[in-house]
This record gives structure tokens, sequence and C-alpha cells, in this order.
């Protein structure tokens, strides 16, 4: 049998078999160490407290491709709309059905262009808070977000 000295030294002998490890619980370790936390901030929002990784992904990428493909359908429907609405006026302007007063179209387009700047200089209070209020929703929920966008390119291409 071995004495009190015998196993005392054994502790430091790096071939003992007797070495004592620390168990870590990786669970709990992930919840308060996440990476997202040390880039965004410690409130990482409710929906990552919810549910996991792989869910916020699959939830943000279904939406988001919802999105995009919704997105690439009215895109194409609105711009054939514009695009065939300009060709049919250059046609009737071609043919004679159509005369185009310039100098009153360039007069109105410089009033338009007053009143938007006036009320661009109003608006732009609103427009802050709501890109500061978006912004701050990306940052808690970095995953769904991140899912959200993949999804919302893969929408586009399909």
């Amino acid at each position: 049998m071995a004495t009190a000295e015998q196993r005392g030294a054994g502790q430091d002998d790096p071939e003992s078999d007797d070495e004592v490890y620390e168990v870590v619980d990786l669970t709990e370790y992930a919840r308060g160490h996440q990476w997202w936390s040390r880039v965004f901030g410690n409130n990482s929002g409710p929906i990552a407290e919810k549910y996991s990784v792989a869910t916020q992904l699959m939830m943000g990428g279904v939406t988001g491709w919802c999105a995009g493909y919704v997105f690439q359908r009215v895109g194409k429907i609105a711009a054939t709309a514009i695009g065939g609405g300009f060709l049919l006026l250059q046609i009737a302007n071609h043919s004679g059905y159509v005369q185009v007063d310039w100098k009153k179209v360039e007069k109105d387009v410089n009033k338009a262009k007053k009143r938007l700047k006036k009320k661009a200089n109003k608006a732009a209070p609103e427009i802050n808070t709501f890109i500061e209020e978006a912004t701050d929703f990306i940052k808690r929920n970095i995953v769904l977000s991140s899912g959200f966008v993949g999804g919302f390119f893969l929408g586009l291409a399909s």
C-alpha cells in the first residue's frame, strides 16, 4: 500500500495514474459565452433564448426564401408594366398621337424635386429611428437575420 508521502509525490509526477481532471459542463459554458454576445453585446434577444440555432436558421431561411420569391415575382411584373408603358408612350409619340411639352415636363420635375427635398428634411428623424430599431433587432436576432438574408437571396435566384 502507498503511503501519504508517496501519493503526494505522485500528484506532481506527470506519469502518475492518479491525476485529477476538472469536468466542465459545456452546455452551461456555451450559454454564458456565445460568440454573438461578444460581438454584438450581451442582449441576445428573446428568439435566441427560445429556439436552437438550427431552428432559427431554418425559420429565417424559409421566411427569407418566401420574401425573396415574392419580391422577384412582383418585381418582374412591375418592371414589365413600367417598361411596357414607356414602350407604348414612345410608339405613340413616334406615330404622332402624343405631343410632349418638354419645357412643362422640366418645370414640373424641378417643382417635384423641391417638394421632395423639403419633405426629406422633415422625414429624416423618423427614418433614423426606424433604421436604429431595425439595426437593434438584427443585432438581437443575428442568427435568424442571417438565415433570412440567405433565404432571401435564394428566393431571388429561384
